[in-house]
């Protein structure tokens, strides 16, 4: 069985990795099951995250990349919407991420938006703080290997969607893979 592909997009919060998530599934020319840091995040008690946060963050952000991984494995195509961050209780996480999908057809894409207009979504959303961002690109892992970038300060939610099927999907037809 082919496996699925897995597109991990990987920016701050606010910088619109949902958005193109939710752009994605509108698509009628490709699926994908959707695992993401927040959803992954509701599985762990309010009590125990506030107990030790990255502790049990850190467990399930890893089991979480263990489920794109059996959706790939069965065939399924996965977009991972999360944030590939260095902290002692993960570390190193791009090289688990790696390690993990090693065996599966995984693209990583940078989901960038300048931190000023993230600070200003964050505000708008109510339930971000205003420094979650800049916080967040702080802790971002270093000398990541993206397939694309994408700009959502620049583009729709749509237009980056459109941009990261068309070139994600196209490169693997132009490489004899489809």
């Amino acid at each position: 069985m082919e496996k699925g592909r897995i597109i991990f997009l990987n920016g701050v919060t606010s910088a619109g990795k949902t958005s193109i998530v939710e752009a994605i599934q509108e698509r009628d020319d490709v699926f994908f099951y959707v695992v993401a840091n927040d959803l992954f995040q509701e599985m762990v008690g309010e009590k125990y995250l506030c107990e030790n946060y990255w502790k049990y963050l850190s467990e399930v952000i890893i089991m979480m990349y263990h489920t794109a991984k059996l959706y790939s494995d069965m065939g399924k195509n996965v977009l991972i919407d999360g944030i590939l961050v260095e902290r002692e209780e993960i570390t190193p996480h791009y090289e688990q991420l790696v390690e993990i999908l090693k065996n599966n057809p995984l693209d990583l894409v940078e989901v960038y938006c300048p931190l000023d207009v993230c600070r200003e979504r964050n505000i708008i959303r109510g339930d971000r703080y205003e420094g979650q961002s800049d916080e967040q690109h702080e802790l971002m892992a270093k000398n990541i290997a993206y397939k694309l970038s994408v700009d959502t300060s620049l583009y729709s939610a749509a237009e980056c969607a459109d941009r990261i099927i068309n070139e994600l999907f196209q490169r693997k037809t132009d490489e004899g893979v489809s």
